[in-house]
């Protein structure tokens, strides 16, 4: 692939920081969008999504680090080189949260607005991170004769990063029509935790750099699970809230 965009002098840009760079603005620029749709402080938001990339570059660099430990063994520099890649997902996620909560709290706003603001701005930021992890030539499938032949690679590979990407960006596109319906506070991002679980727990089954965790399950399945069904429980306690301020 393309993992060096260009050298000027000293400096070299990379193809993986450049994409998470791009994928930082356009979300928080969706999320800005959102926010101000429906009259929230647009500026706290900027911050929180800062916060976010912050803490969740920790955490997703955290969990890749403790899933390839073996290798950071061996060199444990390459810790600190995020230029080459190495983010997982869930560790972000969790991270982030995290962060995003105990902020949204300090700062005594509304948590459920905010985070269905979010949603989509994540999945479109995803998105364009995968498509980084493609240029980059990490995060790839499994042997296929239809795949794409990767640098290092004898045989051509499914490439995951680009069908994960195109996946993102339906989700992101169904939560953009549904954050355009009336609905209650924090359902939208709840049903983006719910597709993005069933998303990689799916494409999970086309990954060559993963392998079995917890009962021929990947690492990454075993948590799909954890997040789908405290999401699925999620919006069955919404659901439930909902009938009961009706009336029914």
């Amino acid at each position: 692939m393309h993992p060096v965009i260009c050298s000027i002098g000293p400096f070299t840009i990379y193809s993986y920081g450049l994409m998470v760079a791009l994928a930082f603005l356009a979300g928080v620029t969706m999320a800005q969008f959102l926010a101000k749709k429906r009259g929230l402080n647009t500026d706290f938001i900027y911050n929180l999504c800062f916060l976010g990339l912050l803490t969740g570059i920790i955490g997703a660099r955290i969990l890749y680090v403790i899933e390839h430990f073996d290798l950071f063994r061996a060199h444990f520099l390459e810790i600190i080189m995020l230029q080459h890649g190495g983010l997982s997902w869930f560790g972000g996620l969790s991270v982030g949260f995290i962060s995003a909560l105990v902020y949204i709290k300090h700062k005594k706003q509304a948590l459920g607005p905010i985070l269905d603001c979010l949603a989509p701005a994540l999945a479109l930021a995803h998105a364009i991170g995968r498509i980084g992890c493609f240029l980059n030539g990490c995060c790839f499938g499994k042997e296929s004769s239809y795949g794409i032949l990767f640098p290092g690679h004898a045989k051509p590979l499914i490439p995951t990063q680009l069908y994960s990407a195109g996946i993102l960006l339906i989700v992101c596109g169904i939560l953009l029509y549904l954050q355009s319906k009336p609905h209650r506070p924090g359902r939208i991002f709840c049903i983006y935790v719910l597709l993005y679980s069933a998303k990689r727990f799916c494409i999970e089954f086309w990954r060559g750099d993963n392998y079995p965790f917890f009962m021929g399950l990947t690492l990454f399945q075993t948590m799909s699970l954890v997040f789908f069904i405290g999401a699925v429980i999620w919006f069955w306690r919404d659901m439930y809230a909902a009938r009961i301020q009706n009336g029914r």
